[in-house]
């Protein structure tokens, strides 16, 4: 008589022998409750969402480039202003390096690499790689005291042409923030880069792990000091691109309780004891994202009294309640809108940035309160970490393609992808195969075509549909079809801890 197996067994022995040994034989992390067998290679998202950042490089790239139609670009940026500001990351579909959403990428990579390097594996060398790219950047930015040069080029200039950034001749302006033209906005948000950088190298490079919490100090000294929003004095400039609209307050907070938690020096928890009102702490904000750091302040906060015991900020774990049970659908004072197919939909332009810092901070917070043993609580009903983890799973798979469109919105991960992203490197032909330069406007031509883009920018993550699930994949659509690195910063630390839930690191 033969063995007959049922379908479902099958299914399962196959996938203990393809799968990883982990898979089969129990998870450290069992107590998540995840199932065993994932529908999405987190792992292989993971390693994407790293090697995008390679794509969007400025300067001089390294013999170990792995994004190869790439070359170097940007090699004399700075030289309008004497100094050498060669290096860093062009924030998304142009040519531009503007300093604020640069550093609040870099803290969001530091964070991601701080709560969940230690399941990245291999890839942690990487993460690792794409930090230091960014934080080398920010102290040639930050070598003159009370000085930060917080963009290099012309960005109106920029966007009238589309050209590769190995071809660039728009100019190269230089624009800094001072004493007198103060920006605390994006010298708080320095500050706060260069704190959690700090913690991610303090045992594998003890040295330059000084240096940045040593400058992170000096940083944020000027931030506090001088205090306005950089926009004011640089407002033909960084807007609409990167205009603060949220103030400076919340960078304040931000960048005080990072440096709280990487020097461990008792004048930053005073600060934030004495200012931490002031700085808007208690505000009612569920928006976080390269402008309002509000909510991570909260999140990070909350660490602070649950995981350490410092009752005297008792006060941020009710702060950091209030923003998740606004995100929960059909709590109490849940506030957040969702498309029908279930994405957090929180505006038009780039969405998909606060879909991952979101479940980023879901999972982090997740962490904390499992540490702690606690729940949330939302107006009397009890929240469980484990309910806040299948949120931000549920949101990381809509992005990863389980969506109306069955589409992945990571470029080069799943079956179907988008093919026009709003990228003027990977729209035009790379150097590799089109040597001789194209000019300003000509790239255009390439820009209004419907051809897909002839280089894969493999691990970019787009604005993402509109609110009723719908995606074009027009190259025109700046808001839906453009990457930026702030959406992939915190995806970073998501996908770290999804792939080692599911037994794939």
């Amino acid at each position: 008589m033969g063995l007959s197996l049922s379908p479902l067994i099958l299914i399962v022995l196959l996938a203990c022998f393809t799968g990883s040994f982990l898979q089969c034989n129990g998870n450290p992390f069992r107590h998540y409750h995840h199932p065993h067998v994932a529908k999405h290679n987190y792992r292989d998202a993971l390693s994407k969402s790293i090697i995008f950042f390679e794509g969007q490089r400025s300067g001089k790239l390294p013999s170990n480039q792995r994004v190869t139609w790439r070359r170097d670009s940007g090699l004399s940026d700075g030289a309008a202003m004497h100094v050498d500001l060669v290096g860093g990351y062009y924030d998304a579909g142009d040519n531009v390096k503007f300093g604020f959403p640069m550093a609040f990428t870099t803290t969001m990579l530091s964070w991601s690499v701080i709560e969940f390097g230690g399941l990245m594996k291999g890839e942690l060398q990487n993460a690792k790689q794409a930090i230091r790219w960014a934080t080398d950047y920010l102290l040639k930015a930050t070598a003159h005291p009370d000085t930060i040069y917080v963009q290099v080029g012309d960005a109106n200039k920029d966007h009238s042409c589309w050209e590769r950034p190995e071809d660039m001749d728009t100019p190269r302006s230089v624009f800094k923030i001072d004493k007198n033209s103060p920006g605390s906005d994006v010298a708080g948000e320095t500050a706060a880069a260069l704190a959690a950088a700090s913690l991610v190298f303090r045992r594998s490079d003890p040295t330059y792990s000084k240096l940045l919490a040593r400058r992170a100090v000096r940083v944020f000294q000027f931030a506090d000091k001088y205090r306005g929003p950089y926009s004011n004095g640089l407002k033909r400039d960084v807007c609409p691109f990167y205009c603060s609209y949220s103030g400076y307050q919340d960078e304040l907070l931000w960048g005080a309780a990072w440096l709280h938690r990487a020097t461990k020096n008792p004048t930053y928890l005073n600060y934030i004891q004495v200012n931490g009102q002031i700085l808007g702490a208690a505000e009612f904000d569920n928006t976080f994202g390269w402008d309002n750091k509000h909510v991570g302040a909260r999140i990070l906060l909350s660490k602070a009294f649950l995981v350490q015991r410092l009752k005297s900020l008792h006060d941020y774990k009710g702060h950091a309640d209030n923003f998740i049970c606004s995100i929960i659908p059909g709590a109490p004072f849940s506030s957040s809108q969702y498309t029908p197919g279930g994405l957090l939909f929180k505006m038009s332009d780039s969405n998909m940035q606060y879909v991952t810092s979101t479940s980023f901070l879901l999972l982090t917070y997740a962490k904390y309160l499992t540490s702690a043993q606690q729940v949330v609580n939302c107006g009397g009903t009890r929240v469980t970490p484990k309910r806040l983890r299948t949120i931000a799973k549920k949101q990381v798979d809509y992005l990863l393609g389980d969506n109306p469109l069955k589409m992945s919105y990571m470029v080069g991960y799943g079956p179907r992808y988008p093919q026009r992203i709003h990228h003027r490197g990977s729209s035009l032909p790379s150097v590799a195969n089109h040597p001789a330069k194209i000019q300003c406007s000509a790239g255009f031509s390439f820009m209004k075509s419907q051809s897909p883009n002839p280089n894969i920018l493999v691990g970019a993550v787009i604005g993402g549909p509109d609110q009723r699930d719908r995606f074009p994949d027009q190259r025109s659509d700046y808001e839906q079809s453009e990457p930026a690195t702030y959406i992939n910063a915190p995806l970073v630390g998501a996908l770290a801890y999804l792939a080692h839930s599911f037994g794939q690191l």
